[in-house]
């Protein structure tokens, strides 16, 4: 039997709030950055490591022996760095029931916060929260920086470092709804097989998770997938940094990632991004088994428990066999190279160090375009346009020093892409080692600050068919005062979006209310966060039905209930918004014409890579710009208090590694 039913549960995202200088005030003709091409690589390819089959059998069996030792039968999944689903092993009595739950406070259900997904031995919805943590481990990890589910519960919370105190929220506030199962971005399981099934980015069944028990899993220092254990049936957090946990499915994925474990040096505990971050609880000293002593998986499948297919992600309609992943960097992964031919046509950008996404069979699946919008738009993007924004954006990131990446002084590496004002995608490209979870946050993030500062955000959520959905208009109409708020008379960045999406405005001051796009405090958690996860709430369950066969229907490729653009088979928020900073709206004078996105560093980095790429990019091609200062959301004022100014973009002092510039995003 399977069945849907409300407690509580959490897991949450925010903003470094580094050192920052804002994006407003008057417009420099003065581009920051040289604007020729660079001609040497900057960036060191990661080596094309992939987890074989034998791989993947070994860290099964050494995960099967912790979790036997503990008596905690468990799910375990396994992929590789692109979220290729490898294999899924149900041990013999794991508990059939998933809660998404907040256990530290009360919280009125809502969204997804509660939500009782109830299973059988034959459909057990664990392996949802399984490989949810195996592609956050995956995802979020690079050659610089090894990031764990608990490095994310870190960073998603209200306030950053999580606690009782007054601080904003997490850097990554709003993260864990990417990555979502009903993405037009990331690529789905084909169960048939054939060119390109095995392509990367896949999506997630519950998007990026915070709760304990997903790592990364590295080869010769190079990150080749995760490992995700849910043995206890709650899909959680911690909300408690100052003490360490005994969590059993931490130490029974720990077991698993021995001999394939993160370099020490890029951890998460050994990286600072305003505190020191938190990698694992569990320890190796602390397993009950040793792993060195495995039985080989030929004796544990079939008897302590075995393979189980799932429908949408692993082995669906075949019989379940261990399999070996991709190398990242392939043509198979869905991420490579670009070439020097494609580097020399109008396709993609002209860098050296540019990765592209590709359909598993050689077509670059974002090659650079105009603008799509033209029946509502006088003058849309251009080809060349797209083009220079890319180029310039890029070679920011090239020259910014990295938050999140060791060793220190590395250059900052993201993804980058460019959406016009229906939402649709006109170009990707990132750096050879940028985390994978970037790539589709960055489109969301584009897609955010476009719809937000668009003329029909009101209008698309106003016909959503859910009065949820609705009420956050008039919620925002309220909150600024303003009838015709949300009509395109302001310009919002992605930072912008996320100060009126925190469960405390201004953020983190808990004396205060929540924003217009949040949740209150009593219905805020990092499963219920407001607007974002209205949205795609209802998508989250079809795909839940789908996954445990209870509908052979699975949610569409296309996030939230918004109407279609005009004309077209698509909504503007396909892949769902994103509430933390790096993404900016574009503009030809004052006609909003798309938005440029960024992802995978620190956020101020992604702010500033975004803010100066525009600006450069726009110095070059002289057609497009920011959005004119006086529309800009830090014009906005909200009288809490003595009023708060929202903001627009927040840059680092002295960001760049080849000079010492400071204020460099100040009057542009």
């Amino acid at each position: 039997m399977i069945f849907f039913s409300r407690a509580v549960a959490v897991l949450t995202t925010t903003a470094f709030l580094l050192a920052s200088c804002g994006g407003g005030g008057g417009s420099s003709s003065t581009p920051t950055t040289p604007t020729t091409p660079a001609q040497n690589p900057v960036f060191a390819v990661p080596a094309q490591e992939s987890l074989t089959s034998t791989d993947v059998q070994k860290i099964l069996s050494q995960t099967v022996e912790e979790a036997a030792a503990r008596n905690k039968p468990a799910v375990i999944a396994v992929v590789d760095r692109v979220g290729n689903v490898l294999a899924v092993f149900q041990m013999n009595g794991a508990p059939p029931t998933l809660s998404l739950r907040t256990t530290h406070r009360a919280v009125t259900p809502t969204d997804a916060e509660g939500l009782v997904v109830a299973g059988s031995p034959a459909a057990n919805p664990l392996a949802a929260g399984a490989i949810a943590k195996a592609i956050t481990g995956a995802y979020l990890s690079s050659s610089g920086n090894a990031f764990s589910t608990r490095t994310a519960s870190f960073i998603v919370q209200e306030h950053f470092p999580a606690g009782a105190n007054q601080l904003p929220g997490g850097p990554l506030f709003g993260v864990q709804f990417s990555q979502l199962p009903c993405s037009d971005f990331n690529q789905r399981y084909a169960a048939a097989g054939g060119a390109g099934a095995f392509t990367g980015p896949k999506r997630s069944p519950l998007g990026l998770a915070a709760d304990p028990g997903g790592f990364p899993l590295y080869k010769n220092g190079v990150v080749v997938g995760g490992i995700g254990v849910m043995a206890d049936g709650l899909y959680g957090y911690d909300p408690n940094i100052d003490d360490f946990d005994s969590d059993d499915d931490e130490f029974i994925a720990t077991a698993g990632t021995v001999g394939f474990d993160a370099p020490e040096a890029i951890r998460a505990n050994n990286i600072q991004a305003v505190v020191q971050l938190r990698y694992s609880d569990a320890t190796v000293a602390g397993l009950r088994s040793a792993p060195a002593s495995a039985r080989a998986f030929s004796a544990l499948n079939g008897t302590a428990g075995s393979l189980v297919s799932i429908p949408g992600y692993y082995a669906q309609g075949t019989t379940p066999t261990v399999l070996g992943g991709n190398a990242y960097g392939s043509e198979a992964s869905g991420y490579r190279a670009a070439t020097a031919s494609e580097r020399s046509s109008n396709n993609t950008i002209d860098n050296v160090d540019a990765f592209i996404l590709t359909n598993g069979s050689g077509a670059n699946r974002y090659p650079l375009r105009a603008g799509t919008d033209g029946a509502r738009v006088s003058t849309p993007l251009t080809q060349a346009e797209v083009k220079g924004v890319l180029e310039e954006a890029f070679k920011i990131m090239s020259r910014t020093r990295a938050q999140i990446r060791k060793p220190l002084d590395s250059p900052a590496q993201v993804t980058i892409s460019i959406v016009d004002t229906d939402g649709s995608i006109l170009g990707v490209a990132r750096s050879p080692d940028a985390p994978i979870f970037g790539t589709d946050v960055s489109v969301q993030k584009a897609r955010t600050a476009a719809f937000f500062s668009g003329p029909n955000a009101a209008t698309d959520l106003q016909g959503n068919p859910s009065a949820d959905v609705q009420g956050f208009v008039s919620r925002t109409r309220t909150f600024f005062n303003d009838p015709a708020a949300l009509t395109g008379k302001n310009a919002f960045a992605a930072r912008s979006i996320g100060n009126i999406a925190r469960p405390f405005f201004p953020d983190g001051e808990t004396a205060q209310a929540n924003g217009p796009l949040s949740r209150p405090f009593n219905q805020w958690s990092p499963f219920s966060t407001g607007l974002q996860t209205a949205l795609i709430v209802g998508n989250i369950a079809e795909h839940l039905g789908f996954v445990l066969g209870a509908s052979a229907t699975d949610t569409p490729q296309r996030c939230t209930n918004n109407p279609d653009v005009a004309g077209k088979a698509q909504n503007r928020l396909q892949n769902g918004i994103q509430i933390f900073p790096g993404g900016v709206p574009i503009y030809r004078g004052s006609t909003l014409i798309g938005a440029v996105g960024v992802s995978g560093d620190g956020i101020d980095q992604d702010d500033m890579i975004s803010f100066l790429g525009l600006f450069n990019g726009g110095q070059r091609v002289s057609s497009v710009a920011h959005a004119p200062t006086a529309i800009r959301a830090d014009q906005l004022v909200v009288n809490v208090g003595a009023g708060v100014r929202l903001r627009y973009v927040n840059c680092p002092f002295a960001p760049f590694l080849d000079t010492s510039e400071q204020v460099v995003c100040d009057r542009k």
